[in-house]
């Protein structure tokens, strides 16, 4: 008799669950300041607020599709209506529906590294296989290079994707590149989680219009400070969206969720100042640890900033290792480029902030 993990399709058996360790930390010890995985620091809006605590009462009731917060989506981003916009449980289920919908097993996703570790996940899961295009780090800049993305495409490369800005980086790809690529046909993804920081002037909707393969995502996690309510969306051309939208779990928004959504959407003065916040903050943050000797800031148009201390003779791990013991959760960052002084910080509040050059100063100064 065959045992049940003989049932298993072979490429999920190697796969173990996805546990952020950092994450768990930060729950088990909620006096840590959580500054390491790109969440806003501030609560809910009081109209958000006010959203959750009306819908937690229909609580009993099944969600409808969301026909009114994508018709808010499709306004504020100038699309014809809400069937080019397909909502999801976070931007984490939205790229799997993407990636199901695109790949079988064996074809190819190329994603441009550093970038969000969702797309490997997504893509192992299915049996797809994951081309990772480097970005290039020249003059203490990590650039993006859509030549060797479209260099590494093969008869079966099904998606591209590109994070826009990206995360870690923090930096734009130029629209020219996009361009380059979305020319090619194939189903190309532009994660934009962090947009809203630098405004919805940089986002590459406007290529939907133009190319029918484009798909544009976004979150309500980093901006807008919903993570914990897990409310994603993809844009794209009408009948693409349907035919992925074929592949959404009924029901896959709750009712709390997508009302928040709305509201969230909606107030928009509560956006622009948790936006001009965290942009002012990342300035402070820029200025004070761009000034250790040594130490490269990689300037941001996100809520998080990536550095490398390898000039200051710290490693990136050691940094973090030193903050944690000061009560602050800092990213590490995988050794990259032949460099192991890479870590990563989110943006706090004004006094995490403090706190946190303070403790990277004083350690690089030992």
């Amino acid at each position: 008799m065959k045992k049940v993990e003989d049932y298993f399709v072979p490429w999920i058996k190697d796969i173990k669950m996805y546990i952020s360790p950092h994450i768990e930390l930060a729950w088990k010890e909620p006096k840590l300041h959580r500054m390491m995985s790109n969440e806003n620091p501030h609560n809910p809006s009081e109209k958000v607020l006010e959203a959750i605590n009306k819908y937690a009462k229909m609580a009993n009731r099944y969600p409808d599709q969301g026909m009114v917060v994508r018709s808010k989506i499709a306004e504020i981003n100038n699309l014809p209506g809400p069937e080019n916009v397909m909502v999801g449980n976070g931007t984490s289920e939205i790229y799997d529906m993407l990636l199901r919908s695109f790949l079988q097993p064996g074809e190819e996703l190329i994603q441009h590294t550093p970038c969000f570790g969702i797309y490997k996940l997504r893509c192992a899961i299915i049996g797809g296989k994951l081309i990772s295009v480097p970005m290039i780090y020249r003059n203490n800049e990590i650039l993006f290079d859509a030549d060797a993305i479209i260099k590494a495409v093969t008869p079966k490369t099904k998606a591209i994707i590109v994070a826009n800005p990206n995360n870690p980086t923090g930096n734009f790809m130029d629209e020219k590149d996009f361009r380059k690529i979305a020319a090619l046909g194939i189903p190309f993804i532009v994660d934009e989680a962090y947009v809203e920081y630098a405004g919805y002037e940089k986002s590459m909707t406007k290529l939907i219009a133009e190319f029918k393969n484009v798909l544009v995502t976004r979150t309500l996690s980093k901006a807008y400070g919903l993570a914990g309510l897990r409310f994603g969306y993809a844009m794209g051309d009408k009948e693409v969206i349907a035919q992925i939208s074929a592949t959404l779990i009924p029901w896959n928004v709750g009712t709390i969720p997508m009302w928040a959504a709305l509201a969230a959407l909606e107030d928009t003065k509560a956006l622009e100042s948790r936006v001009k916040f965290n942009n002012e903050q990342v300035k402070y943050i820029e200025q004070e640890l761009g000034a250790i000797p040594g130490m490269v800031v990689f300037h941001t148009y996100g809520n998080y900033i990536l550095l490398d201390a390898r000039g200051t003779g710290k490693t990136g791990d050691a940094i973090v290792a030193y903050a944690q013991e000061k009560g602050m959760i800092l990213r590490p960052q995988a050794k990259m480029y032949d460099n192991d002084g890479f870590f990563r910080i989110t943006i706090g509040t004004a006094e995490e902030n403090r706190m946190m050059v303070e403790a990277v100063k004083e350690f690089c100064a030992k």
